[in-house]
């Protein structure tokens, strides 16, 4: 609808829910930690982490999922552009949202397939 103030509207890409492991650290801090896929697009990426970021802060992501019989992955350099507390029954952490920066082309496609491919995959509008 035209004029629409829907954020919804506004995106480039469609998002995808996933639930996917992933592993991540900042660009000048060599110490990996770990966080949980919540739902991507060919842009960004929705992340679960217990571990509290700045907004800006660059990072080195690999998400992790099942190829056939074998675990594979992607990676990207991705910058978080917001983030929220996440508090659930005995567990509380962050939901950071990730803008991607730099992804290597062959890793792109893997992403696409991956979005393309997922039969459980629930498209968000």
């Amino acid at each position: 609808m035209p004029g629409s103030n829907n954020i919804n509207d506004k995106r480039k890409h469609p998002r995808f829910d996933l639930d996917l492991p992933l592993e991540y650290h900042a660009a000048d801090v060599p110490q990996v930690c770990g966080g949980l896929v919540v739902n991507a697009s060919e842009s960004g990426l929705l992340v679960r982490s217990i571990k509290d970021m700045p907004i800006g802060t660059i990072l080195n992501i690999a998400v992790f999922f099942p190829e056939g019989f074998r675990l594979s992955n992607f990676q990207v350099l991705a910058e978080i552009v917001w983030k929220g507390i996440l508090r659930e029954e005995n567990w509380k952490g962050y939901q950071l949202g990730l803008k991607f920066i730099h992804m290597l082309e062959e890793d792109h496609q893997k992403l696409k397939q991956l979005l393309n491919d997922g039969h459980e995959i629930t498209i968000i509008r």
